[in-house]
């Protein structure tokens, strides 16, 4: 594996070591400088992710200002994730999956429904996984600051006519991405329970977060 991409971080000096089951949230705040790593366990996992400053939550992730800088649709080494200032949350410094989606967003109910048929409304959706990490966080977290996210290891190719589509995923087990603080950031992770696209694999599974802390 490239040593630009395998991170070389030493396990026994991670500050966290956690594994988050399908359709749970999971939610930290992070300092500047901290490296949290995102491993998919078994491959085709999608891992929906929100970041906001961590002094104000109204400074969230950027998806239009993400893509317009580094003009790229798909995250990847590299990648600065940029807030509503304009400046970045984290920056991606490995990833061995190679590209992560950041324009199909967090499957709901509405969007069950429309996509899969009106016997999907009552299933399990990120959307849904977001609300109860951001209650369950508090400090002024709420549904409003739920807004454009990425999908780490998901699959959403942009097809000719600029439509999107939700492919097959082209992570495997054990890949995984670092993301390095840019500034204090909190971190909300819903580990995606979807069973009707193919962007887990119809198979939701774990994921594994690794966190070290500052050098």
């Amino acid at each position: 594996m490239s040593p630009l991409t395998d991170g070389g971080r030493d396990l026994s000096a991670a500050t966290l070591i956690e594994d988050v089951p399908p359709g749970e949230p999971w939610v930290r705040e992070l300092r500047r400088g901290e490296v949290l790593r995102i491993v998919d366990l078994d491959g085709n996992q999608a891992v929906d992710t929100l970041l906001f400053d961590a002094a104000d939550y109204s400074n969230r992730y950027s998806a239009v200002d993400t893509l317009r800088e580094q003009r790229s649709v798909y995250l990847g080494l590299g990648s600065r994730l940029l807030a509503l200032d304009g400046e970045p949350l984290v920056s991606i410094v490995a990833d061995t999956c190679g590209r992560h989606d950041t324009l199909g967003g967090a499957c709901s109910q509405e969007s069950n429904v429309v996509r899969y048929g009106e016997h999907t409304r009552h299933m399990h959706a990120c959307l849904n996984v977001f609300l109860a990490g951001a209650l369950k966080w508090g400090n002024g977290l709420s549904k409003r600051h739920l807004t454009a996210n990425i999908n780490f290891f998901m699959n959403v190719p942009v097809t000719s006519d600029g439509g999107l589509e939700f492919a097959d995923g082209i992570s495997a087990a054990g890949r995984y991405v670092d993301l390095l603080t840019e500034r204090d950031t909190l971190v909300l992770i819903s580990n995606c329970p979807q069973l009707n696209n193919p962007c887990n694999g119809y198979d939701p599974t774990p994921i594994r977060l690794i966190a070290w802390g500052v050098s």
